[in-house]
């Protein structure tokens, strides 16, 4: 499935006591990496919600594996697991500047009509661009 490099840099304010990146901050890291896949494939989630549709997290995972600290780059691999219908998947491998895998997680939204807030399918514009 497609798959997106992006590259986030620790900010000082991202870390704790301890020197390292706060946990609470991943998912905004995943966030990033997620709307750089979505504008890639020419896609504006902004166009999105003005269309009615939004995206809701419906599950987080995440496993931290190495410590991150500040002003490291992290490279952050976001991959659709497989075709959305009414959700959609991803899986995000987060590495340090040597390569380290330091996080792995999975993010599952759901496709959400903004007026009635119910379920709705992925729409067609976003599977067109997802087919091979």
């Amino acid at each position: 499935m497609k798959s997106h490099e992006t590259f986030v840099k620790v900010r000082y304010a991202e870390t704790d006591q301890m020197g390292v990146v706060h946990h609470g901050n991943y998912p905004q890291y995943l966030e990033i990496a997620r709307l750089e896949w979505l504008s890639e494939l020419g896609i504006s989630y902004k166009t999105m919600e003005e269309e009615g549709i939004m995206l809701p997290v419906y599950e987080l995972n995440l496993k931290y594996i190495k410590p991150v600290t500040f002003d490291q780059k992290i490279k952050i691999e976001t991959r659709l697991r497989e075709m959305p219908n009414v959700k959609i998947t991803f899986d995000y491998q987060l590495f340090n500047e040597d390569g380290e895998l330091v996080t792995s997680a999975s993010s599952m939204l759901v496709f959400m009509d903004a007026k009635t807030k119910r379920p709705i399918r992925c729409p067609e514009y976003i599977i067109e661009k997802l087919k091979p």
